[in-house]
């Protein structure tokens, strides 16, 4: 089934639809996600970032959101915010660096929904970088992700 079959499913026949993206695709600079299925681009999300969001990140509290490939390895439906799905950062190196300067990486970085109770102010939130490091969306947008983005997904974040 094609991504655009799929995605007419995913609003006419809720749940009857499988995850139909291999790869996520972030951009920092442009604040915007892309979800793909091979070369076709299958949703496309304005997002919203850390606090501080240039550069990748290096430390706990730092407001920063990583950049590198990593994975979307698990779902989160209890989350403090309408849904999540957590990025595997840190990897390997990330720990390393940290540890050779002494501090925690962070980590529970999430592409989420809005705080709980606070979905309706969304259209004001999108337009600031308001996480601790995280890659948020709109509620509606995370409940579409979630339905096409299965875990095990890759997912590129750069600037």
């Amino acid at each position: 089934m094609n991504s655009r079959c799929c995605a007419w499913l995913l609003w006419a026949l809720p749940g009857l639809c499988w995850a139909a993206v291999d790869e996520v695709v972030v951009d920092k600079s442009d604040r915007q996600m892309r979800l793909l299925d091979g070369q076709q681009v299958v949703a496309v999300y304005s997002i919203s970032l850390g606090g501080s969001p240039q550069g990748h990140k290096t430390q706990e509290g730092d407001q920063k959101t990583p950049e590198g490939r990593y994975v979307l390895d698990y779902k989160n439906e209890a989350s403090g915010y309408h849904r999540s799905m957590h990025i595997s950062y840190p990897n390997e190196a990330d720990t390393r660096q940290a540890k050779a300067r002494g501090v925690s990486p962070g980590g529970l970085i999430m592409v989420h929904g809005q705080r709980n109770g606070f979905g309706w102010f969304a259209p004001v939130l999108q337009y600031f970088d308001w996480t601790n490091g995280c890659i948020a969306i709109t509620n509606a947008e995370m409940d579409e992700f979630m339905s096409l983005v299965a875990p095990g997904t890759p997912i590129d974040i750069r600037w």
